[in-house]
């Protein structure tokens, strides 16, 4: 759940783009602890999103891409009735694909990275990386992590130019008395 999350920051604006960054600590300092803090932090941002077709409680395919930096055990805890499975896929594998509904970048030439972001424009297909912690290079999430804290940044054009919504509720997940959005 993401009710441990607060806002850090207001919004950030580099040209032709909107970043807004938001913050978790993490109670167990571990890999277990992170483990179980960056799939928590990954279900709660799919939560928040909403594809054209399907509903909240359908099963959503996650397609990892490259070596995920903070957990190599992505299995994202999605609240309530949805899910997520994950498959592990090289960038040229993805690109032939039309299952992916959320696509993880880890670690990977920038190259891949390029196409697999220009692949997803205008497809609903929810981005998130954890290896470009200043989400620059065009995924709607990104996840950043220290020794005791998880943070993640929201790319808001990225967001704005497919048909994926996300509920503008993830922005200010955690302001409201008691952590609850």
């Amino acid at each position: 759940m993401l009710a441990s999350l607060f806002l850090i920051g207001a919004s950030l604006t580099a040209p032709q783009m909107s970043v807004q960054a938001a913050s978790q600590t993490i109670v167990e300092d571990s890999d277990d602890g992170k483990a179980r803090a960056v799939n928590r932090m990954v279900g709660g941002i799919v939560s928040y999103a909403r594809w054209p077709t399907g509903s909240a409680d359908t099963a959503r395919i996650m397609c990892v891409v490259g070596t995920p930096r903070l957990t190599n055990r992505m299995a994202p805890d999605v609240p309530g009735a949805g899910s997520v499975l994950v498959r592990r896929l090289s960038a040229a594998a993805v690109a032939g694909r039309s299952d992916c509904d959320i696509l993880f970048l880890g670690n990977m030439p920038v190259a891949d990275r390029r196409q697999l972001i220009a692949w997803v424009r205008g497809r609903p297909v929810l981005t998130i990386t954890d290896d470009d912690a200043t989400c620059i290079y065009g995924a709607m999430f990104c996840l950043s992590g220290g020794a005791a804290s998880l943070s993640f940044s929201v790319n808001l054009d990225a967001i704005g130019r497919g048909p994926l919504r996300i509920d503008p509720r993830v922005l200010s997940i955690g302001r409201s008395t008691g952590g609850q959005p």
